[in-house]
């Protein structure tokens, strides 16, 4: 049998005539293309080429293992052709879906950074909301979901995504704006904005207050972050939400302030137990997970040992 190796060394020497310009065609030696060549005229039991004036040219007996060879060597070429497509990410889809509160700028990050890794992939995203996460997923929409609540079904694996952070949004104006962070017990004197404390985004918004036994009243409420920072905006009222619905900055008219109680939440990605994630699924999970975490770094921050701390006290 020839391995690939000899059939590459046979047809460089059947295109350039020569071993030396097989050897150069190849990048190697020219002793070394004289050695493969052997060693496959050994395999096949027949002399493949006679040498005539320093060329190389087939013999009559090997006309069919040269047919056979350009067949296989096309078959190669089809192959590489076929992984630098995938590579690239042609004539394949990935499609994802998000609640909002991720979709509207995280997800757009991580998009951008799978695009530069696979500028052909065909990428669908939709927006969801988490109870029909489960049934994108069985009916096979689409490969995951990114979520701000975990899900807990037999046939889905859900996985931590990164930790966020709640925020106070106020209009420009407002008696608490001049603040750069609030207390719980200090927003629920004034008219507020939310969520249904029933869905679970909602319930995320309301543990600002009932982890504290405060009770609160909403004047308005919307079905997603967005509508609910639009509606602040006009002057409406006041409103809990999270660090990834406000991370574009796009809010104008608007103070945020940080909560003295410091409420986080975490975030999730879902996915079928019995599908692996694809490389490209793979790939935008990471880029998410970097983004999120990326934005939520102070939770992280590293406190300052008792050295610097003195060093600092001394300087004033």
């Amino acid at each position: 049998m020839l391995t690939l190796r000899q059939i590459e060394v046979i047809r460089a020497i059947m295109v350039t005539g020569t071993v030396g310009g097989a050897a150069r065609l190849l990048n190697v030696s020219s002793p070394g293309i004289s050695r493969i060549m052997k060693h496959a005229e050994t395999s096949v039991g027949v002399k493949l080429f006679s040498r005539k004036g320093g060329r190389y040219s087939p013999t009559r007996e090997a006309n069919a293992v040269f047919n056979q060879i350009n067949g296989v060597y096309d078959k190669v070429e089809d192959l590489q052709f076929v992984i630098s497509r995938i590579k690239r990410g042609a004539n394949i889809e990935l499609k994802i879906a998000s609640v909002p509160s991720i979709a509207n700028v995280m997800v757009p990050r991580a998009v951008a950074d799978v695009r530069k890794a696979f500028p052909n992939l065909l990428i669908e995203v939709d927006i969801l909301k988490i109870e029909d996460a489960v049934d994108y997923l069985l009916l096979g929409k689409g490969e995951l979901v990114a979520l701000s609540h975990a899900v807990d079904h037999p046939m889905l694996a859900c996985a931590p995504l990164a930790r966020g952070r709640l925020k106070c949004i106020v209009p420009e104006g407002h008696p608490l704006a001049r603040h750069s962070r609030v207390r719980a017990e200090e927003i629920v004197k004034y008219p507020l904005i939310g969520i249904d404390p029933n869905d679970p985004y909602g319930r995320v918004m309301a543990s600002v207050f009932s982890n504290h036994t405060l009770h609160y009243e909403v004047t308005l409420r919307a079905r997603f972050g967005s509508p609910v920072w639009a509606l602040v905006t006009q002057g409406l009222g006041i409103a809990i939400i999270d660090e990834f619905t406000l991370a574009g900055g796009n809010w104008p008219n608007l103070r945020v302030l940080d909560l003295v109680e410091a409420a986080t939440f975490e975030t999730f990605v879902l996915h079928r137990k019995d599908a692996t994630l694809s490389s490209y699924g793979a790939r935008f999970v990471a880029a998410l997970r970097g983004h999120m975490k990326a934005l939520a770094e102070p939770l992280h921050l590293p406190r300052r040992s008792s050295a610097s701390r003195l060093r600092v006290s001394r300087r004033k």
